[in-house]
């Protein structure tokens, strides 16, 4: 097990800091940008790369890059969604997607607006409409970012902090523990678990804000987005 995880994170540490920081960054702007996070595996990319972090300024480099990255793609979903949602939403990709997603999507931001857009970040599908569905509302552009910044920020540190830690631990032990290599995937392992756990609380409780209402007056076309 060792030898095998050696030689990994050698290779990822191999590839020079700034085409990692880069990929990261491209990753990230990929997966929040229109609709591609339903394919790009950001996370995925910036835990891998964040194996090969070695000290504090690949570190801050890693998450301002990712952080970066995120509000560019989550920027892009937004204009598009402004000048092009109706298009976007009729497309062949948007039509694939569903209707009922659409309409979950406008719900949710209608009842939660900000939170909505806070939240969204750590939930499935919706992390990826939600900026679209954003920029063919009401709110403006400041707003979102407003609320969106923080949610990457600690999306961002959660996933760089748990990669390099798990890295650096391993690379300590590993002479001296031939087991070291189940701790270093254990770690991964309990961390990925967490965040599946809390993406499920988050998902559980904000489902009724995307629940079909009654009254028509829930609708995200000419409601006033609370704040």
């Amino acid at each position: 097990m060792n030898e095998i995880l050696t030689w990994i994170l050698d290779t990822v540490s191999s590839v020079d800091p700034v085409w990692r920081t880069l990929i990261a960054g491209v990753a990230m702007l990929l997966e929040t940008s229109i609709l591609l996070g339903l394919v790009v595996p950001g996370d995925t990319v910036l835990l891998v790369t964040a194996t090969g972090v070695q000290g504090p300024v690949q570190y801050i480099s890693l998450a301002l890059a990712s952080i970066i990255g995120a509000l560019a793609g989550e920027s892009i979903g937004f204009m598009l969604g402004r000048y092009f949602g109706p298009r976007i939403r009729h497309s062949r990709l948007g039509r694939r997607i569903g209707e009922r997603q659409w309409q979950r999507a406008e719900r949710y931001l209608a009842r939660r607006g900000g939170i909505a857009v806070f939240l969204s970040r750590f939930l499935p599908v919706l992390h990826s409409l939600i900026p679209v569905t954003v920029g063919m509302s009401p709110m403006p552009y400041r707003r979102f970012i407003a609320w969106t910044l923080p949610a990457c920020i600690l999306w961002s540190f959660a996933y760089v902090t748990a990669g390099s830690l798990a890295a650096g631990s391993y690379r300590e032990l590993a002479d001296s523990l031939h087991f070291a290599g189940y701790i270093f995937v254990g770690v991964i392992v309990a961390f990925v678990i967490v965040v599946v756990i809390v993406k499920k609380l988050i998902a559980h409780g904000e489902e009724r804000h995307m629940h079909d209402a009654a009254d028509p007056s829930d609708s995200a076309a000419g409601r006033t987005l609370p704040r």
